[in-house]
């Protein structure tokens, strides 16, 4: 099996088999992320995932399988259906398929339509928030408002799939606090199983790069982003799950199960954040996207 371009995928996915059933991603417009310009978005055909599917099946028993690329889930419904049958056929013991998916992805489909895709072996979708602050959203051209994030991620919940979210420390440039309480706020609204806090780096060619090359817009400081994290933190309400921020980008790496070490965790990020003690912070040299 072979890869084309840059293939990402969750941290949690890491063992998983990553099968790249898109190419690109259907938006493509987000002001900070590097990964599919200069790409258009094509689906797979259909003859070729197979026969990868069946290829890869043979080499091991693996237990969960990941749809890359950067949002799988708008295959339309009856092609994804083909694919999930397809991979329960041919892999013994599949315990779970995963998928990125954003908002105008899962609003195409009925919450029918998404315990569909769970029955046949959908377990988990990741959906980027990245800001619950509608101005943020507007600046790093997500294409949704907090509202219509908020009845996907809820659309999902009620159909019955895992939900991961990520939220961005530091996109939101100056509207830091703002952009933290709001984002608790949809967190709150939606209440997904898993919340990864990822810390925006900055990356050349992107419209994020040059809006900071021309001086209109300017990245947090780590004390500031951690402050961001704790107010998130905060204002998240969560009736069970994971809170983490435990991504190669972060700055202090937090595994929450919420809601009962939520306080425990923001008591560590206020003492730091008083402290500025750069000791407790991961060196930007093991940082990584």
């Amino acid at each position: 099996m072979e890869y084309e371009g840059i293939v990402i995928r969750p941290p949690s996915e890491a063992r998983s088999l990553i099968l790249q059933a898109t190419f690109g991603c259907s938006h493509n417009r987000c002001t900070f992320c590097p990964t599919y310009k200069g790409r258009r978005f094509q689906i797979k055909d259909e003859e070729q995932l197979f026969a990868e599917i069946d290829e890869t099946a043979a080499l091991r028993p693996w237990r969960r399988v990941f749809l890359a690329d950067g949002d799988a889930l708008i295959i339309p419904q009856a092609r994804l259906l083909r694919i999930l049958d397809r991979l329960r056929a041919s892999i013994r013991g599949l315990e779970r398929v995963g998928i990125y998916g954003n908002a105008k992805a899962v609003m195409k489909k009925s919450v029918d339509e998404l315990r569909e895709l769970r029955d046949r072996g959908l377990g988990i979708i990741y959906f980027g928030l990245e800001s619950g602050d509608d101005a943020t959203l507007e600046f790093i051209c997500k294409g949704k408002t907090s509202a219509e994030m908020i009845a996907a991620g809820r659309r999902v919940k009620e159909a019955g799939i895992e939900l991961s979210i990520t939220v961005l420390l530091g996109i939101a440039g100056e509207r830091g606090p703002e952009h933290a309480i709001a984002t608790g706020r949809v967190l709150t609204a939606i209440d997904p199983d898993y919340v990864g806090a990822l810390t925006v780096m900055v990356v050349p060619n992107t419209p994020l790069w040059d809006l900071r090359e021309k001086g209109d817009w300017s990245l947090p400081d780590e004390f500031a982003m951690l402050a961001e994290l704790a107010v998130i933190l905060a204002h998240t309400e969560m009736s069970r799950g994971l809170f983490m921020s435990n991504h190669a980008s972060n700055y202090v790496p937090l595994r929450v199960e919420m809601p009962g070490q939520k306080e425990a965790a923001l008591a560590r990020l206020r003492k730091i954040i008083d402290s500025r003690d750069r000791g407790a912070l991961k060196p930007e040299w093991l940082r990584a996207l």
